[in-house]
């Protein structure tokens, strides 16, 4: 056990090495976007793989990172992107054949792609490291000390993967993981000054839970409805909705009671959830109770930054999610730029989380959900839901935005503005999903696009791009990014598509 433990402990400390020469090789943003290196790509949702049972084709998921063959516009970058499964090569092309100003051979010259070969439920990262020989000619292909990885999220499967392949990883250390669940997030919150809803601590029981519910309900008397969260759930999967009209003539010493009885009437956000089920997480994941926020006008809005190798803090985006699910509480989609009424106030809010995780010594994306609700006057109350340490659903879109336009975030007014000066809106969605589209392959909707001419058009930088494309012919589903030079016209390109594609699948 003691050899165990020092094992882990050296491997940790490799780790943390092998990050400290990341920081001192790239220390300026400008620096990490453009120099000459070999990226790998590993786009792992090393995520509890109970929960992403939950998310239909999870594995396909693979493909959102596709995105990042932006990074090939750089003459110098070289790409190696692995999978579980094979890419369809017209998947590869279609995003190779996006890149402004550089040759397709030139480009797909640079492009390395490996396989697992592996449908398992297991994450990617876990398939990597089963396969000893796949590590070896990952480890031949790249250049070590002009090397480093890039990953969904980061956990001690990353961790170990980096130090095997003696590549820093630009990722938090996973030991900051608790900084990503819920009550990390909400003590971050508080040590922030930022706005959040009143909730419970973490617990690891039903008794528990139900106690924690009624305290909330005691301090907040006016609620009417409790969330309860699974710590380590993502995208709203994991969170269910306790209803308080039921049991509200109860006395506060009979609540503890009513609410632990109530659990078996959760209204849970994900398909086919049962309470049996999710009350068997609570020992693994742990939950929180929290309060659930009314309004008549309420929004989801979010905020994206990222933290470069020098510790400084950048924001990146803001973005009003569209969500769905029998409350509101799963993530569907989003449109970018968030309203206009409250984005610089996100700005600032992200920042300050952000400072805060770089203190902490975090690294790459974060995100932060928030709920905003207009109140009498017009303005609106903002709260933080949560933090996400990784990448998410708004990350690949943007990365789409800044591929196809080459063009910069400005913070002073929260908008993209392409090269040509345009400021640019769009609508994105990983759920666009239908039974009658289920049997199209890549080709089909290849066909579909140049048929109906839904692809994106480098002269007015207006258009749809594609992913999820591996997802569509056993699920039906699909993801895209539409791209307006207005809020108004994003929308008329996502319909657009939607349209086209249920007119070709009419029989």
């Amino acid at each position: 056990m003691k050899e165990l433990k020092n094992s882990s402990s050296e491997s940790a400390q490799q780790f943390r090495n092998l990050q400290t020469q990341l920081r001192e090789h790239w220390r300026a943003s400008e620096e990490f976007d453009s120099d000459d290196c070999d990226i790998i790509i590993i786009p792992s949702l090393s995520l509890d793989q109970q929960e992403m049972q939950k998310v239909e084709g999870a594995y396909h998921y693979e493909e959102r990172h596709l995105f990042s063959l932006i990074r090939l516009r750089n003459p110098r970058t070289r790409l190696i992107y692995i999978t579980s499964q094979p890419l369809h090569p017209m998947i590869v092309d279609y995003y190779l054949q996006l890149l402004p100003g550089i040759p397709f051979s030139h480009a797909r010259d640079r492009l390395l792609l490996f396989c697992a070969y592996d449908a398992s439920s297991k994450s990617l990262t876990q398939k990597i490291l089963d396969r000893p020989r796949l590590m070896e000619r990952i480890r031949q292909a790249v250049r070590p000390t002009k090397s480093y990885m890039v990953c969904y999220n980061s956990t001690a499967l990353e961790r170990e993967l980096s130090v095997k392949l003696g590549i820093p990883l630009w990722g938090s250390d996973p030991d900051l993981h608790y900084w990503g669940t819920k009550s990390g997030s909400r003590q971050i919150f508080k040590e922030c000054g930022v706005a959040y809803p009143d909730g419970s601590e973490l617990v690891w029981n039903a008794e528990d839970l139900a106690e924690a519910a009624a305290d909330l309900w005691e301090r907040q008397p006016h609620l009417q409805r409790i969330v309860i969260k699974l710590n380590e759930g993502f995208s709203g999967e994991g969170n269910a909705i306790l209803n308080l009209k039921p049991i509200a003539s109860k006395a506060p010493p009979e609540r503890v009671k009513a609410i632990g009885d109530s659990f078996h009437n959760l209204r849970f956000q994900s398909t086919g959830e049962t309470w049996e089920n999710f009350s068997s997480r609570i020992p693994e994941l742990g939950a929180i109770a929290e309060a659930f926020i009314e309004g008549e006008e309420k929004r989801s809005p979010s905020v994206q930054g990222r933290i470069v190798p020098s510790g400084e803090v950048e924001i990146l985006s803001t973005h009003d999610q569209i969500l769905g699910g029998p409350d509101n509480q799963i993530f569907l989609g989003c449109e970018f730029p968030a309203d206009e009424s409250y984005r610089l106030e996100l700005q600032e809010l992200g920042w300050k989380v952000g400072k805060n995780l770089a203190d902490k010594g975090a690294l790459e994306r974060f995100g932060v959900d928030v709920v905003a609700v207009r109140q009498d006057d017009g303005t609106w109350d903002i709260q933080a839901i949560e933090i996400n340490l990784r990448k998410g659903g708004t990350t690949h879109p943007f990365m789409a935005l800044k591929l196809l336009t080459n063009g910069r975030y400005d913070r002073t007014t929260g908008l993209f503005y392409s090269q040509q000066g345009r400021p640019k809106y769009y609508v994105a969605s990983d759920n666009l999903k239908k039974q009658r589209y289920r049997g199209l392959l890549p080709n089909d909707l290849m066909d579909i696009i140049a048929d109906n001419q839904l692809h994106f058009d480098s002269g007015t930088e207006t258009g749809s791009v594609f992913h999820l494309m591996g997802c569509l012919s056993e699920f039906g589903k699909l993801g895209l990014t539409s791209i307006g030079n207005s809020p108004q016209e994003a929308e008329e390109m996502y319909n657009k598509v939607v349209k086209a594609i249920d007119r070709e699948t009419a029989y």
